[in-house]
């Protein structure tokens, strides 16, 4: 695959998000809401919004294997293919509740790491883009991380799963104020990783993340001057993992204290 089809598939992927943000707005106004587990909810527009993804990818790019959140597709999966990873409504508790946060968020690997990502929030009209190389921006203007040292003073966002016990992340926490940093949580670790990217919050941690939430996040953080933890293995992309995101100078601190109660 050439630069060139790389760049075909980033400018599909940004209008594809606007698509489906625009599709989201309009179906928030009678929404239809299941759970799929404690405290992990089901709309009828995280169905709608990865079909519309799955059927532009293969009228675009017939070749292209699609793995989502919802509908799955890594049945017999070869990681070092090529293959678009997307979570059509990262944030979904927030977005059945009318909290304006939450996103799409559709990443494309080769080789198992991803070189193209786009995460589209459409209440705030913020398209981040990033492809392996690049540089990373936001509506088309570069972004940067931060360069805050240690995590003295940083603020932190730290994810929480249901999947594991409540206890690590418990402690996770207070391990970041015992730092002297400042823990925040928003519910939606795509978005926490735009935060990082774009130099609003110095580092995102989480015990356990699916790949299909960091994708594209974990690129826009690399190629914005950021860390990130060596997530994709063939383990991290089928089960998920332990995530840790930060400016350089916060990475190490946190990277230990995340492994420290993981």
């Amino acid at each position: 695959m050439t630069t060139q089809d790389l760049h075909a598939r980033l400018q599909f992927a940004q209008d594809l998000a606007r698509q489906c943000g625009a599709l989201a707005l309009k179906e928030s106004l009678a929404l239809q809401v299941s759970a799929k587990g404690a405290h992990d909810v089901l709309t009828q527009t995280d169905l709608a919004v990865e079909a519309k993804i799955r059927d532009a990818v293969a009228q675009a790019f017939p070749q292209d294997r699609v793995v989502g959140e919802e509908m799955g597709g890594q049945e017999g999966l070869d990681v070092l293919q090529d293959f678009w990873l997307v979570d059509p409504i990262d944030g979904t508790a927030n977005y059945a509740t009318g909290i304006p946060r939450w996103c799409i968020s559709i990443g494309f690997l080769r080789g198992g790491q991803p070189v193209l990502g786009v995460i589209f929030d459409p209440t705030q009209n913020r398209m981040y883009a990033a492809l392996q190389g690049a540089g990373a921006t936001l509506n088309g203007e570069p972004i940067r991380a931060r360069t805050t040292r240690g995590l003295a003073g940083a603020t932190i966002e730290m994810g929480w799963s249901a999947r594991l016990p409540s206890a690590p992340y418990v402690d996770a926490v207070a391990a970041v104020f015992t730092s002297g940093g400042q823990a925040v949580r928003r519910g939606s670790g795509a978005l926490g990783l735009c935060d990082v990217a774009a130099g609003r919050i110095d580092g995102y941690g989480e015990l356990h993340i699916n790949a299909w939430d960091c994708a594209a996040g974990n690129l826009l953080v690399l190629e914005a001057g950021g860390r990130v933890n060596d997530f994709f293995t063939p383990q991290g992309i089928r089960q998920g993992g332990l995530l840790v995101a930060a400016a350089h100078g916060v990475y190490d601190e946190l990277h230990v204290l995340m492994q420290t109660n993981h």
